[in-house]
């Protein structure tokens, strides 16, 4: 696999206040971009960050044959980038690939471009801790017919922006319970852009009324737990963490495979099942939901400081005393930056 490569001849790095740096603001120099036809996948290339042009035909705009993944590159102390289990990420974008009649990306190749553009954005990782290059390989359908059938061609490209946690403080929820977001059977569980567009009303409502995001209820009873926004979700009730089972209209996320695989390594009891809403107001009626938090690549984990629900408003303790997600965060947060030993060999190195 041979990587062509133009540099751009005018870097934006200069423009970037790494201290000040929201998510999704500023993107880096250059993308990684490969071209499927024929049934193989060619021309591999990395090229200046550009737009592309696309066919007013495309069945990526009428038919919203696309798909992405989220995924970050950090730097420790050794200089070297890191990618956090990147296999997930390849084996999840490949499921979305299936699911939405795409072509798969052999595993080899991904990696390959994945190292290669994190390699050539080098000078773009942050190098605080909790801040890193965010990375965004996407897929997009590009035959120009409107007959509805799967596109013949398809075009795959990298992209990087350095970025802060998604979300810095504790965010405040509400539960919708006229609007749907998946259901089994359905795409929920693929990461493609009309999962997130069919999110946008719902979000927009709870923001009008004060809440920062809101939590999925599984239609048309709305009384189980999904997600919570773009976030998986979990509770801990008394001494057990509870998160959704995955039912196909959950994203199988890939931060909630690092947290489940780091609480049953601690012995810290953890129960993958149906949750219902009622049960968690019972639970905080009791006294006993502790802590409630997300977890994205994002964010990594997003403290939750409000969940309301019907006429009951469960405030929930402070970060502080938010044990279960504390511990969660310093061990991703300190894996990345080498702090904290890779001893579980999650990290894989990017060679420069």
């Amino acid at each position: 696999m041979d990587i062509k490569i133009t540099k751009t001849e005018n870097s934006k790095l200069k423009d970037i206040d790494f201290d000040n740096i929201p998510f999704g603001k500023y993107t880096s120099d250059h993308m990684f971009v490969m071209d499927y036809a024929e049934g193989q996948w060619n021309n591999f290339r990395i090229v200046p960050y550009q737009g592309f042009t696309v066919d007013p035909q495309s069945k990526a705009l009428q038919y919203c044959q696309c798909i992405f993944e989220g995924m970050k590159a950090t730097i420790g102390t050794d200089g070297i980038p890191k990618l956090l289990r990147p296999d997930l990420n390849i084996e999840r974008f490949n499921l979305s690939a299936e699911r939405m009649c795409m072509p798969k990306v052999p595993e080899d190749i991904f990696l390959k471009a994945l190292k290669a553009i994190v390699g050539t954005e080098i000078d773009w990782i942050p190098k605080a801790e909790g801040s890193a290059l965010y990375v965004r390989p996407t897929m997009f359908a590009t035959e120009n017919t409107l007959s509805v059938v799967p596109s013949s061609t398809y075009t795959f490209y990298i992209y990087t922006a350095p970025a802060q946690p998604y979300f810095s403080t504790p965010v405040k929820l509400v539960t919708e319970q006229e609007l749907i977001r998946a259901v089994p059977g359905g795409t929920g569980e693929a990461k493609t852009g009309g999962n997130y567009a069919g999110s946008l009303m719902a979000s927009q409502l709870a923001k009008q009324k004060g809440f920062d995001q809101i939590v999925w209820l599984e239609g048309p009873e709305f009384k189980k737990v999904q997600e919570a926004g773009m976030m998986n979700l979990f509770f801990v009730i008394g001494d057990t963490v509870l998160t959704p089972k995955l039912s196909g209209a959950i994203l199988k996320g890939t931060t909630r495979n690092y947290f489940l695989d780091i609480l049953k390594e601690k012995n810290i009891k953890v129960e993958v099942r149906d949750i219902f809403i009622d049960e968690v107001v019972e639970a905080y009626k009791r006294g006993d939901l502790k802590e409630a938090f997300g977890s994205g690549t994002a964010a990594v984990v997003s403290h939750i400081s409000e969940i309301t629900h019907n006429d009951t408003q469960m405030v929930l303790p402070n970060i502080d005393e938010s044990s279960i997600s504390k511990m969660l965060h310093n061990e991703i947060n300190g894996l990345r930056s080498g702090r904290i030993e890779d001893k579980r060999n999650w990290l894989v190195p990017v060679e420069v």
